[in-house]
C-alpha cells in the first residue's frame, strides 16, 4: 500500500479508502443490498491487513448501523491512532424539524450521535454530505470550526456540490478565520468526468484533496454493459447516473484489461489513481476480490496510449450526484 498527504495537510492516508456504505443492517435504511455485521467484519479486517488506513462512512448509511459495525470492527482489528476515520453529516436521520441538514443544531447533535455509534471520542475527517441551501453558509462553517476546536474533529471535508458553492464556503471560512475544508469527496470516474471542468481545477489550485466516490461507476466499469447486480437492480440512484453512450468506455476498459491480464476494476482504478488531483478513491467491497483488485490497482501504471484510449470515447453528461 502507498500513502500520500491529504491535500495540503500533513495527514497521511492510504491511496485506497474503504467505503463503508456496503456495511450495515439490510433492514435499516434504504440499502437492502448491504452486508450485516457477520459478513462485514472479515472484509474490514482484510482491508486493515492490506495496509488500508482510511475508512469512510456516514451517519445515514443503513440508519447509523454502518457506523456501529465499522466502529466495532476497527476497535478489534486496528489501532485508533493509526487509522483515519471519516464520516458525514447532512442527510435526514429522523422525521420532523432539525432531523437533517447543516444547521448548528444538526451538526452538533449528529456529530455526538456519530461518535457514540463509532465508539470513539473524535473523527479524523468530518464531511458535509451535500450542500445545504436552506442554512446560511456562515452558520455551517462556524459550527464546523467549533467542533474542530472542541477536539471532536481533526479535519473537515465536503462532498458533491457545485464549484461556486464550495468556493463560497471556503471563502467564508477564510474571511472569518475559521477552519477550511481539506478534501472534496465527489462523483468522479471514467464514465463521469464533469468534475474536470470546474471542481478539480479549483481543488488543485487550493490544495484540496480529492476523494472520488463511485470510482467504478457503481460497478458498471467492472462488468459487461448489459449485465446487472442485486444492487444495480434495487438502487434507483444508480439508474440516474449513467447512460448507454457510456458503453464504449466500458469496452475500452475491457480491451486493456484483457491485454494486461488484469481485472477491469484494476484498470478503471488505475486510471483514477493517475489523475493528478486524486488522493484516494472511495472503494466499496462486498467480496474479498474487490479489495484485492483495489490494492493491486495502486501498483498498476497505465501507458499514455492506454490513458488516451480510455478517455477518447467520453462525452458530456448532465450534472449528477449533487
Amino acid at each position: 500500500m502507498q500513502y500520500v498527504k491529504l491535500g495540503s495537510t500533513g495527514l497521511d492516508v492510504s491511496r485506497i479508502s474503504l467505503g463503508c456504505m456496503t456495511y450495515g443492517l439490510p433492514d435499516r435504511g434504504t440499502h437492502e443490498w448491504t452486508l450485516d455485521e457477520e459478513a462485514s467484519r472479515p472484509l474490514i479486517r482484510q482491508a486493515v491487513e492490506a495496509g488500508i488506513t482510511f475508512f469512510d462512512t456516514a451517519n445515514v448509511y443503513s440508519d447509523g448501523t454502518s457506523e456501529e459495525i465499522v466502529g466495532r470492527a476497527l476497535r478489534d482489528f486496528a489501532r485508533r491512532d493509526e487509522i483515519v476515520l471519516a464520516t458525514k453529516v447532512h442527510g435526514r436521520m429522523r422525521p420532523g424539524p432539525n432531523g437533517g441538514g447543516l444547521s448548528r443544531k444538526a451538526i452538533m447533535t449528529e456529530l455526538d450521535h456519530s461518535l457514540t455509534r463509532l465508539g470513539t471520542d473524535y473523527v479524523d475527517l468530518y464531511q458535509i454530505h451535500r450542500f445545504d441551501p436552506h442554512t446560511p453558509v456562515e452558520e455551517t462553517m462556524e459550527a464546523l470550526h467549533d467542533v474542530v476546536k472542541a477536539g471532536k474533529v481533526r479535519y473537515i471535508g465536503a462532498s458533491s456540490m457545485y464549484a461556486w458553492q464550495f468556493s463560497k464556503a471556503q471563502y467564508t471560512a477564510r474571511l472569518n478565520g475559521w477552519t477550511r475544508f481539506v478534501s472534496m469527496q465527489n462523483h468522479y470516474n471514467l464514465i463521469y468526468r464533469e468534475e474536470e471542468r470546474e471542481m478539480l481545477p479549483l481543488c488543485a489550485d487550493q490544495g484540496v484533496g480529492v476523494l472520488p466516490w463511485s470510482p467504478l461507476a457503481r460497478g458498471r466499469l467492472t462488468r459487461d454493459w448489459d449485465t446487472t447486480t442485486r444492487r444495480g437492480a434495487t438502487d434507483a440512484f444508480s439508474g440516474s447516473l449513467y447512460h448507454d453512450g457510456d458503453r464504449a468506455i466500458v469496452e475500452a476498459v475491457t480491451r486493456i484489461a484483457g491485454e494486461r491480464g488484469v481485472s477491469r476494476a484494476q484498470v478503471a482504478l488505475a486510471w483514477l489513481l493517475q489523475q493528478p488531483t486524486v488522493t484516494a478513491p472511495i472503494v466499496g467491497a462486498s467480496k474479498p476480490g474487490h479489495l484485492q483488485d483495489a490494492v493491486a490497482a495502486v501498483e498498476l501504471r497505465l501507458t499514455d496510449g492506454e490513458l488516451e484510449e480510455l478517455e477518447r470515447p467520453y462525452g458530456p453528461h448532465p450534472v449528477a450526484g449533487h
